[in-house]
């Protein structure tokens, strides 16, 4: 999701004098928030939840990307070998 930088850029001096308010923030609406000290950025927070999906997504995009360039090297196997590596070659 879109960060809104008039919402999400918090300074850390926030996070210390309210932590649950940020925390509840990130967390409901699901965007990240961009922690700052003295004007510049310094560290990014996000919910549990968002930062699991993105890291199941950034997998699967890996995995994805993985298999196409075993394909583009000639690397693939056939279904019959395919079951056999995994055992359910019946």
């Amino acid at each position: 999701m879109q960060t809104k930088f008039s919402e999400d850029v918090i300074p850390l001096t926030d996070l210390k004098v309210n932590p649950g308010k940020v925390v509840n923030h990130a967390k409901d609406t699901r965007r990240p928030i961009l922690l700052t000290s003295r004007g510049r950025g310094v560290a990014v927070m996000q919910g549990l939840e968002e930062y699991e999906k993105n890291e199941e997504e950034r997998e699967f995009i890996k995995a994805v990307a993985a298999g196409l360039m075993e394909v583009r090297e000639g690397k693939e196997l056939e279904l019959d070998e395919v079951k056999k590596k995994l055992g359910i070659d019946k």
